[in-house]
């Protein structure tokens, strides 16, 4: 008996934590992204902008809090040029939602990340939601709008 209800709470659990998130669409489109938003993430890390820009379409935008929007590849480069004396120690998204609509499609969710400031040796925690409108690019998806605030 006390397998049967360890595989019953098993079983529960397993759908618990997979209708968590909702994935609406093809499968190889969401597959697409989300491996881009898995590269998104280890190129922040890893400080590769050149590719971190990559994943934005050429008319993207983004919205970060308390800013203006910031259009077009070279401004979107730039704001996310970390300064030389910190690092980007961890950077997850976990989505909640993704829904492909044709050849846009939307995501939300919340990020999470770690990062250390080598002049002060200081590490801080960050965490926050986002909303990102993806643009199907050939046979790619693209960033075409994202937006992000800091949860406290």
């Amino acid at each position: 008996m006390s397998s049967r209800i360890n595989a019953f709470l098993l079983f529960l659990l397993l759908t618990i934590s997979v209708n968590a998130q909702e994935y609406v669409g093809k499968g190889e489109d969401v597959s697409v992204i989300l491996k881009n938003t898995k590269e998104f993430s280890k190129a922040y890390i890893d400080g590769d902008i050149e590719k971190l820009t990559s994943l934005y379409s050429e008319d993207g935008k983004i919205f970060p809090e308390n800013s203006d929007i910031i259009e077009g590849y070279e401004a979107i480069k730039k704001r996310w040029t970390i300064p030389k004396h910190i690092k980007i120690v961890s950077h997850k998204v976990t989505p909640k939602e993704i829904n492909v609509i044709d050849n846009y499609a939307y995501d939300y969710g919340y990020f999470e990340g770690t990062s250390k400031n080598n002049k002060n040796n200081t590490t801080s925690a960050f965490k926050g939601k986002y909303v990102i409108v993806w643009k199907k690019v050939n046979e790619d998806w693209k960033i075409y709008l994202d937006i992000w605030n800091s949860i406290e």
